[in-house]
C-alpha cells in the first residue's frame, strides 16, 4: 500500500512571473533538466545562495558594472597608449642598435642582433622578408632593413651562415 504525504500548505512559495513567456521557458529549462519545476527552482536559488553571493539590488549592480566597465576601458586606453611608447622604443632601440652596421667606415665592436642569431641558428634557410618579419622589422625601413642586410653580409663574412639560392642559412 502506497502512503500518499499530505502537502504542507506553510511550505508554499507562490511566485508571480513577468509573462506567460517566461513560465514557459522555465517549465522547459526543468524538463530538459528531467526535474519538476520546483526543484529546478530551488536549485537554481540554492546554487546562487551557495555561492556567498552578497545579494545586491539591481539598480545597484547594474551601476556597480557600469563602473567596473569604464575603468576596462579606461584601462584599455592606457594599456594601447603604453604599447605605442613601447613599440617607439623599441623601434628606437633597434636603429640604435643598428646604428654601427650602417656606418661603413665603423671602428670597434659591432653587437650582432641575438634575435637574428637565434633565428638562424633554429635551422631551415629564411629569405630576407622572413627575416624582417621575425625581427619586426618593416621592409619599407630602409636603415633597419639595411644594417640587417650587414649583419647577414658580416655573419657571411665569418663563416657562420651562408647565403642560398632561398635565403639564409645557418652553417653547423
Amino acid at each position: 500500500m502506497i502512503q500518499l504525504v499530505k502537502p504542507d500548505k506553510s511550505r508554499y512559495v507562490y511566485l508571480y512571473l513577468p509573462s506567460q513567456a517566461d513560465k514557459a521557458r522555465w517549465e522547459k529549462l526543468a524538463e530538459d533538466a528531467k526535474t519538476p519545476l520546483s526543484k529546478f527552482i530551488i536549485e537554481i536559488v540554492e546554487g546562487a545562495l551557495s555561492e556567498d553571493a552578497v545579494l545586491k539590488p539591481r539598480g545597484e549592480l547594474m551601476k556597480e558594472i557600469s563602473s567596473i566597465a569604464q575603468e576596462n576601458k579606461e584601462l584599455r586606453d592606457e594599456l594601447r597608449l603604453k604599447n605605442v611608447v613601447i613599440d617607439r622604443y623599441e623601434d628606437e632601440l633597434k636603429r640604435y642598435r643598428s646604428a654601427a652596421f650602417l656606418d661603413r667606415d665603423f671602428e670597434g665592436v659591432r653587437k650582432h642582433q641575438k634575435e637574428l642569431v637565434d633565428l638562424l641558428k633554429k635551422g631551415g634557410t629564411y629569405d630576407s622578408y622572413r627575416i624582417l618579419e621575425a625581427l619586426g622589422i618593416k621592409p619599407t625601413d630602409s636603415d633597419l632593413v639595411k644594417a640587417v642586410s650587414s649583419q647577414l653580409e658580416d655573419l657571411e663574412a665569418y663563416g657562420m651562415i651562408e647565403a642560398t639560392s632561398k635565403g639564409w642559412k645557418w652553417k653547423k
